[in-house]
């Protein structure tokens, strides 16, 4: 219909092409707006800069990433100029492709435009690159940003020492700890968590603590993120007494536990089939008021299932819907599974069309075949 519209109406000005692009970006249709632009772009047409922003931010979310930069090319070369916002939009795209040349060409070109003018541009940029794990690019914008005497303030450094610390490279964030603190700047809990947690991925775990206690004696107070690292980290290594006693100094601070805290726990005992313990901490969530999540719920269906208590595992499915977290794959299968394991079958293609309904597929592999598939062999 709409090449239709633009066969028909050759002379189409440039207000109706910008309406039309607008209408077709704000609606998520990027083929159509790629198609539109392309269309008219071979007749002459080329988009203001705030017509270009709105349908790049459309393109760079739903269309071939190739051709918007094509397009992002081709309306630069003519003299277009894109917003900040377009080329942190592409530049994050580009970086879960792992496209290094051409973020080097856009942060170049951000650089020309006068886009990173200010340590609030440059924070920015250096948060996209983070997020996905680009520290090399992200310390190479941070050098640039120094040498043009643009002075870095505390979320520059935070930002870099979380990515470094994400990315295992605890050593690289103490460095720039170290330039931190000689920049006059104090580690706040943010600093400190990121530190904790680095430590803890590379499973340095007295040193993890003692950071945490060295945030305490720099007047730092701890939040529930400094502490859910640390519990979560002592119950993945099966140390849940030293979780437990930060879980008690944690509520003895008034910081409330959240989900994420009490998660740790259940999925802990749950792994080591300690279901009790499991629904104590459950019935402790509930009184602190911190609702249960799918994975709370599936740790549970899991544990059940593999205990052969597959009845209280349907009534935790049950629950769930109860409670607004609508079972997912994980939770069928696990039931389905035991229930094949079982030998019920009939039971368990009732909840496989059950689980379809909702558009939830689960592939199984019903007990009959493994078995005949092991004699086989």
């Amino acid at each position: 219909m709409l090449s239709e519209l633009v066969e028909n109406e050759p002379g189409l000005n440039e207000k109706a092409c910008a309406t039309i692009l607008y209408c077709l970006s704000t609606s998520c249709m990027a083929e159509e707006a790629y198609e539109f632009l392309t269309n008219m772009g071979k007749r002459g047409y080329f988009p203001d800069a705030a017509t270009l922003n709105v349908v790049m931010s459309c393109l760079i979310k739903g269309s071939d990433l190739k051709a918007t930069c094509e397009l992002m090319d081709d309306f630069v070369a003519r003299g277009g100029k894109p917003a900040f916002n377009v080329y942190i939009l592409l530049i994050t795209a580009l970086c879960k492709e792992g496209k290094g040349n051409e973020i080097d060409l856009y942060v170049n070109q951000m650089s020309l435009n006068g886009h990173l003018c200010n340590v609030f541009s440059y924070n920015m940029l250096i948060d996209c690159l983070t997020k996905v794990g680009m520290m090399e690019k992200a310390s190479q914008v941070f050098r640039e940003m120094v040498q043009r005497s643009v002075t870095p303030n505390l979320v520059t450094f935070n930002t870099l020492i979380s990515g470094f610390c994400k990315n295992k490279e605890v050593s690289k964030s103490q460095e720039l700890l170290k330039m931190l603190l000689e920049h006059g700047f104090r580690p706040d809990v943010i600093t400190f968590s990121s530190i904790i947690d680095g430590l803890c991925r590379v499973h340095q775990m007295e040193d993890a603590l003692n950071c945490f206690h060295e945030m305490i004696e720099w007047g730092v107070s701890p939040n529930n993120v400094s502490y859910n690292i640390l519990i979560r980290s002592f119950c993945a290594i099966g140390e849940i007494p030293k979780a437990m006693k930060l879980f008690s100094r944690m509520i003895a601070s008034g910081i409330n536990p959240d989900v994420f805290t009490f998660n740790s726990f259940i999925l802990s005992f749950c792994k080591m089939i300690k279901v009790d313990s499991a629904r104590t901490f459950f019935n402790s969530m509930l009184k602190f008021g911190a609702t249960p999540d799918s994975y709370t719920y599936n740790a549970f269906i899991k544990v059940l299932c593999d205990s052969n208590r597959i009845d209280e595992a349907k009534e935790i499915m049950l629950m769930m819907e109860a409670n607004n977290c609508p079972p997912n794959a994980h939770s069928y299968s696990s039931i389905i599974q035991a229930l094949e394991s079982k030998g019920c079958s009939e039971e368990a293609q009732k909840l496989v069309k059950e689980s379809e309904k909702k558009g939830i597929f689960v592939t199984v592999v019903p007990k009959i075949e493994i078995d005949s598939e092991l004699t086989e062999s």
